[in-house]
């Protein structure tokens, strides 16, 4: 499977609300770095890490939440996707558009890092 076959592997599993899918793609060492300003700001590694830090936290805390992909570029085992994250949190009842940038590395087949780079006032802004 080629890095953008990996990442698209993820992104379609997230359409589908299929965590297992979403996570499937991930090396077992994978590093996830979500942006700095966001809730759930930090470096995590390890599958088991990223789904209690990240996933299930999202889940928990928004009633709709969906990262929609715009465009995606590749370039070897680089990956890099644009789009918007959509969502109303569930304590306040905002919604929210925010823009995203994620760069992916793949190597064998498996994701070993992902890092997140968003629009977190407006995220921010609809938790508060």
């Amino acid at each position: 499977m080629s890095a953008l076959e990996v990442v698209q592997a993820h992104y379609a599993a997230s359409e589908r609300g299929d965590l297992d899918g979403m996570l499937a793609p991930l090396a077992p060492d994978a590093r996830w770095t979500e942006a700095a300003g966001s809730t759930y700001a930090g470096t995590y590694f390890g599958v088991d890490a990223i789904r209690e830090n990240v996933f299930h936290r999202i889940g928990a805390e928004w009633v709709t939440f969906s990262a929609n992909v715009s465009e995606v570029l590749a370039a070897g085992d680089t990956v890099v996707a644009l789009g918007d994250y959509v969502g109303v949190h569930r304590a306040t009842g905002k919604a929210m558009t925010a823009r995203f940038t994620h760069v992916w590395r793949v190597a064998d087949g498996r994701v070993t890092s992902f890092e997140q780079v968003a629009d977190t006032a407006l995220i921010r802004a609809a938790e508060n």
